[in-house]
């Protein structure tokens, strides 16, 4: 990454999402009044004074538990200040100096790379009792300063002393690539993600749900910074509880509307496609997002009783638009075709901002229409009188008629599969929207 790191790290419930939450001046993060709720290091863009840098939130990380979990976090915090070029330690005024702090200052230290001491929850900030951060020199880690996370109070000052310990780059940072993967709970999306990156970046568990946050994740990839958003499952709203996991549903559908291409994990060894799995690909195909169908752990499928064409042609006769969607079998375990959906996002990618020369939209337009003309409007002929793309990202076009509202959604169906025969745009939603002629074409 060109743009610097930084990091923020602490013990359980100290304020780190919260903080970071109020840095990038929206709830990114969930944050909730008990321990463990941010589990992988959720990358976000943030600027300050003209620096831009990237904000690293990490689970509460604790020292010297033998638990899977706080294992797992406290690699991933290990990670995290490994990437960093400056770190931001979160401690709790109200709490005072706890065991934990020091441990994780001591790990900090030996880090040898810039680090603040933040002591957050200090609400009286300001005033002659604000004295609690005081007791924090003795971490050795230089001044201890008072912030409230909640209310934004210090905030100021610590943003000011993290872009004077910021690195210098040279040069503006490349446009990204955004893509969301998605899917249903425990379908293999971390694990999938971690094959493509080479290393162990999510948290990988066999409990259901341990990804909560929609976690931002760049990589590089012949010239093209692609960016992973690693989502927590979609489940069935019945299914959705308070709390952590209803925020998690609604950052997921957050990450479906800021991606260019989503990838849809379905998991082989549950059966083609099932209605979920179609509401979240439908999700991503309203939401104008370029969409690949991966199915995962497809080493586990008997291949005398399922074959990927078999399998394939079940899952395109669930949807109409499904018969334009790239599917990809591939296993994170083996690695089988992990790599390949990197040349297909690039790919559709490349098919969603794709433009087409008006003379030549028209030119396919006139021979669809010679083939096969709209059924008339009262006794009189309706005409489609001229084409053209409006807009990429989804391709959209814009078609003039006499009698726009008398277009039959068949004719229009038939007018869209026209185009796509012409020019393809696999893996991309086309739009075509009907106006009566003389409208302003804006």
């Amino acid at each position: 990454m060109k743009l610097p790191v930084v990091a923020v790290v602490g013990r359980p419930n100290v304020g780190k999402s919260t903080f970071f939450n109020r840095v990038l001046g929206q709830r990114l993060a969930i944050v909730e009044d008990r321990p463990g709720v941010t589990r992988d290091r959720n990358f976000a863009r943030a600027e300050w004074a003209g620096r831009q840098f990237y904000l690293v939130d990490t689970g509460g990380m604790v020292e010297g538990s033998d638990e899977p979990m706080d294992r797992l976090i406290r690699d991933q915090v290990m990670a995290a200040i490994g990437e960093a070029d400056v770190l931001v330690l979160i401690t709790d005024g109200k709490a005072g100096p706890h065991p934990l702090d020091y441990a994780i200052a001591e790990r900090l230290r030996r880090a040898a790379k810039p680090t603040l001491l933040l002591v957050n929850k200090v609400d009286n900030l300001g005033s002659a009792n604000a004295t609690q951060h005081h007791d924090f020199w003795d971490m050795g880690l230089g001044e201890p300063y008072p912030v409230s996370s909640t209310s934004g109070k210090g905030s100021g000052d610590v943003l000011d002393q993290i872009v004077a310990h910021l690195p210098e780059v040279e040069g503006e940072e490349e446009e990204s690539l955004r893509v969301a993967v998605i899917g249903k709970p425990n379908v293999g999306k971390s694990s999938f993600v971690n094959r493509l990156l080479g290393e162990e970046r999510l948290v990988v568990s066999d409990v259901a749900g341990t990804t909560r946050d929609a976690i931002d994740t760049p990589m590089q990839y012949k010239g093209k910074r692609l960016i992973f958003i690693d989502t927590a499952g979609l489940r069935r709203q019945s299914k959705i509880g308070e709390g952590v996991e209803f925020y998690s549903a609604i950052r997921t559908e957050r990450a479906i509307e800021r991606a260019d291409v989503c990838l849809l994990l379905l998991d082989a060894t549950s059966g083609p496609i099932s209605v979920q799995d179609l509401k979240v690909a439908e999700k991503a195909w309203d939401a104008g997002c370029g969409l690949i169908l991966v199915v995962s752990k497809w080493d586990l499928v008997e291949k005398e009783t399922m074959t990927a064409p078999q399998f394939e042609k079940e899952i395109r006769d669930r949807a109409p638009f499904l018969k334009w969607v790239p599917i990809l079998f591939t296993s994170a375990v083996t690695g089988q075709r992990v790599h390949r959906v990197l040349e297909l996002i690039v790919e559709v990618q490349e098919q969603r901002m794709r433009r087409i020369a008006t003379h030549e939209v028209n030119e396919v337009m006139r021979a669809l229409v010679t083939r096969a003309k709209p059924p008339a409007y009262m006794n009189h002929p309706v005409k489609l009188l001229y084409a053209t793309q409006v807009a990429v990202a989804p391709p959209t076009f814009v078609i003039f008629s006499n009698h726009p509202d008398a277009i039959a959604e068949s004719y229009q169906r038939y007018i869209q599969n026209g185009f796509r025969d012409a020019w393809g745009f696999n893996g991309v939603p086309l739009r075509i929207n009907l106006r009566q002629r003389g409208e302003d074409e804006e």
